[in-house]
């Protein structure tokens, strides 16, 4: 007996009486797959999936935007740091240096995809994608394994599978590479969870920790919601065990053996992840933020009439809810709001599951419970039930998009259609009176009741914008569908036979319509020719990125250390600096570290030139912090003369242009590193606040902030009436001799005591040691990094170790700091 039928029932043999009228016969005397049946289940869909993705290729199409623009250049970056027997822990072409060990999205933590970027380290964005969707497709199989455990009919497994995989925002959102990654998990963890219940074993709790460490490593808020479903299954079992303190009694040693493991692997990168929160421009995000990504209402058309909103529109002709159509502030967009899962599956939801109750049935129940609280959570603002979540739920202030629970909608409507199609192809059209005289009427005229509302609803949002004439051809379409899908489920109603091969069409053609929908469509595939920085440079990109690079090696041969700013050129350039080598000032991420974010003002899309801001301690490419940052590059898709008014002109000499690429020459900066034995102090807090850089005479001089102050041993700041630093000889010299992402090496020679200053961001995780000896790290210049020496020759090595137990105690202690003030 599987493990479903344990938790619904006692042990024994279980009778028709037992399992009720809902359950009919599905339970007990369901068989158990064949060989064949196996096998033909598992083909399906490995050739559902090899089908969607030839889709891709056939259309000269890649999966777009964040896929392209921000995960495949985060995965270039990771596979040339393992190709050259690094580990990618600090990125130096982002941001003017970013803690990729502390990003969620920058893939370290995922094996799989770690593996792929070392066996292939220049793989194309062609196979970057088929990487992405044989995870999909290892979710899938798992999902026919766990239909074939739970004695589902194949047909019903499969057709789990291929919605799983393809359906809603799963084909939506595929652009969301960490998220789709995490969710591609999910059903192997579900797996290996009622394994675990069910056999009590150590293999069984060490196979279940650490599927849902690869679930979880991801950090994002599908894989928060996802240990939240999974938390969920477990206290359902125990509810349905009807003994729920004996159940867990029974089960304490696996629960804590698997807890033991997946905290053994996720603590030290959710510290570090804690830890980049805490010093980030994003530490966590306020309830009307987070409520401006709720999926409004009227989305829940697109689960029966994908195109209602114009969704899968070529011209990206889309009139749904966003930011310009709706009253409030709406953060979501098409792919964000769309749902369909096919017609078909939907019919069934809505006429078996829902209108004659057959999700109530034991085995189904919990999918029906986790499709509820998946709607309520999106739903965001428009229900109370997001507000309490925010409010007493912890981790739901960590995360800026209720709508991202439509990825566990999309799990619960999966498994829904599959095993309402196994219960078709088990007992045939569901019994008129299968809920009671009372309650059946109340369940089919409720959902019926819904289903206009919804239509109502959408129709009447489609007039406002004046396309109700298009959402109407979409409503007819899918009604025709489903009426198809009607006409099938009664023609085929007679006997097992029949109904089998009916379940085998219907999982056919639900295969087919999600294809011809939801694979290579207008939400997840645009031509590969927008992304060619990566792939077939055009002459122009070409031509810039040689002057390019034959500048900055003329000035790294003379001593400097130049940086880059690329701003407003289309999505790929944005992060193309790490798959390009060059340290970039801007980027495109969420996440940024906080006090360079207010200094300098990036903005997290550095392919609007609108998004970029300039604070009062950031003027322009002129003033002095742009200098001790090292700029000393500006591409651009326009003239200067053509910026917006709100961008400062700086003094900059052409040295390239054509076809839409500008490329600007500024003024020499001041070194990466200097030597000075002259200190001011500074309260970098006000400073920020204020948008004001303190005066002082760089590199004559240096600001180090009042609480790295404690940690000086010989020096003092200097006093206010002391003697103008050009007057004073600066007594040494620093320069860099060798360099990586993760580790700077310096020589000194000074005459006295002073402090090396290093213009590379200052962060957690960063440690000195000067001629060997460990030396505490000062914040030097408002952003950077610096170390005191005394007189003489010494050696200076900054080395990235987020992982050392010193910051990974750090971490902890200001986490339980934080906690204690909350």
């Amino acid at each position: 007996m599987s493990f479903p039928n344990t938790i619904a029932a006692p042990l024994g043999v279980m009778n028709r009486k037992q399992l009720g009228r809902l359950d009919a016969l599905e339970g007990a005397s369901a068989p158990a797959w064949t060989a064949r049946e196996t096998a033909c289940a598992l083909s399906a869909v490995l050739a559902f999936c090899v089908a969607a993705f030839a889709l891709w290729l056939a259309a000269g199409a890649v999966v777009p935007w964040d896929s392209k623009n921000h995960f495949y250049p985060m995965f270039r970056f990771l596979g040339d740091a393992l190709r050259h027997g690094a580990a990618p822990l600090w990125n130096p072409y982002h941001f003017a240096g970013h803690p990729a060990a502390a990003d969620p999205q920058s893939l370290l933590f995922t094996p799989t995809m770690a593996l792929f970027a070392f066996v292939a380290p220049n793989a194309s964005m062609q196979t970057f994608d088929a990487v992405i969707l044989s995870h999909l497709a290892f979710g899938g199989l798992c999902m026919v394994g766990l239909a074939r455990r739970w004695r589902w009919r194949p047909a019903g497994g499969v057709l789990a599978a291929i919605v799983y995989m393809l359906g809603g925002a799963a084909s939506a959102r595929l652009q969301h590479t960490g998220m789709i990654l995490s969710y591609a998990f999910f059903p192997a963890a579900l797996w290996a969870l009622d394994a675990m219940m069910e056999r009590r074993t150590i293999a069984s709790a060490l196979a279940f920790g650490a599927l849902a460490c690869l679930m979880t490593l991801g950090r994002d808020q599908v894989a928060f919601l996802m240990v939240l479903t999974l938390a969920g299954r477990a206290l359902y079992a125990a509810a349905e065990s009807g003994a729920p303190l004996a159940f867990i009694r029974a089960r304490l040693g696996v629960f804590a053996l698997a807890a033991a493991t997946i905290l053994l692997f996720l603590a030290p990168p959710a510290l570090l992840t804690l830890q980049f929160l805490d010093e980030s421009n994003r530490p966590g995000i306020a309830f009307g933020v987070a409520a401006a990504g709720s999926l409004a209402p009227v989305n829940l058309m697109t689960l029966a009439a994908p195109n209602f909103f114009g969704s899968l529109d070529h011209a990206y002709d889309y009139w749904g809810p966003a930011y310009d159509t709706m009253a409030k502030a709406d953060w979501t967009d098409r792919a964000v709001d769309y749902l369909y899962i096919g017609a078909f599956p939907a019919l069934l939801i809505f006429w078996h599951g829902l209108g004659a109750g057959r999700l109530l049935a034991r085995k189904a129940r919990f999918f029906l419970i986790l499709a509820g609280f998946a709607l309520l959570y999106s739903l965001g603002r428009y229900t109370p039930f997001f507000s309490f979540a925010f409010d007493w739920l912890p981790g739901v202030s960590l995360y800026r998009r209720p709508a991202d629970a439509t990825f566990i909608l999309n799990i619960a409507l999966a498994f829904g259609a599959g095993y309402l199609l196994h219960r078709y192809e088990l007992d045939g059209l569901p019994r008129a009176r299968a809920l009671g005289a009372r309650l059946g009427p109340l369940a089919a005229g409720a959902t019926a009741l819904a289903v206009a509302a919804a239509a109502a609803s959408g129709l009447g949002f489609s007039r406002q914008e004046g396309r109700l004439l298009a959402s109407l051809e979409s409503l007819a379409l899918a009604s025709a569908f489903a009426g198809a899908a009607a006409v099938l489920l009664v023609a085929f109603r007679g006997t097992p036979r029949a109904r089998a091969a009916c379940a085998a069409l219907f999982t056919l053609a639900t295969a087919g319509e999600l294809l011809w929908r939801n694979a290579a469509s207008p939400l997840n595939a645009e031509p590969v020719s927008r992304y060619s920085v990566y792939a077939q440079m055009t002459p122009a990109e070409a031509g810039a990125l040689a002057v390019l690079r034959r500048e900055i090696e003329a000035r790294r041969l003379a001593g400097d250390h130049p940086r880059v700013e690329i701003l407003g050129l289309p999505g790929p350039w944005q992060n193309a600096s790490m798959m390009l080598k060059l340290e970039n000032t801007v980027g495109y991420n969420p996440l940024r570290i906080e006090d360079y974010e207010r200094a300098v003002g990036p903005g997290d899309n550095a392919g609007d030139v609108n998004l970029r801001h300039f604070p009062g301690t950031f003027r322009g490419y002129d003033c002095r912090l742009a200098r001790l940052l090292g700029l000393e590059y500006l591409i651009l898709d326009r003239p200067l003369a053509k910026l917006p008014r709100h961008v400062p002109r700086p003094k900059a000499r052409l040295i390239y242009s054509a076809g839409g690429i500008y490329v600007y020459r500024l003024r020499d900066a001041a070194p990466r590193a200097y030597f000075t034995s002259r200190i001011k102090a500074s309260d970098d807090e006000r400073a920020l606040e204020e948008q004001s850089l303190p005066q002082f005479d760089a590199p004559r001089e240096a600001l180090i902030d009042d609480a790295s102050l404690p940690l000086l041993r010989s020096l003092s700041p200097q006093a206010p009436d002391a003697p103008d630093a050009r007057e004073a000889d600066a007594g040494g010299r620093a320069r860099i001799v060798a360099s990586s992402d993760n580790a700077v090496t310096l020589e000194v020679d000074a005459d006295r005591d002073g402090v090396v200053v290093l213009h590379d961001p200052y962060y957690p995780g960063w440690e000195a040691r000067v001629d060997g000896e460990r030396t505490p790290i000062l914040k030097a210049n408002m952003l950077f990094r610096g170390v005191e020496v005394g007189p003489g020759h010494h050696r200076i090595e900054f080395v990235f170790r987020p992982f050392s137990l010193a910051n990974l105690a750090a971490a902890a202690g200001a986490l339980a700091h934080k906690h204690e003030d909350n």
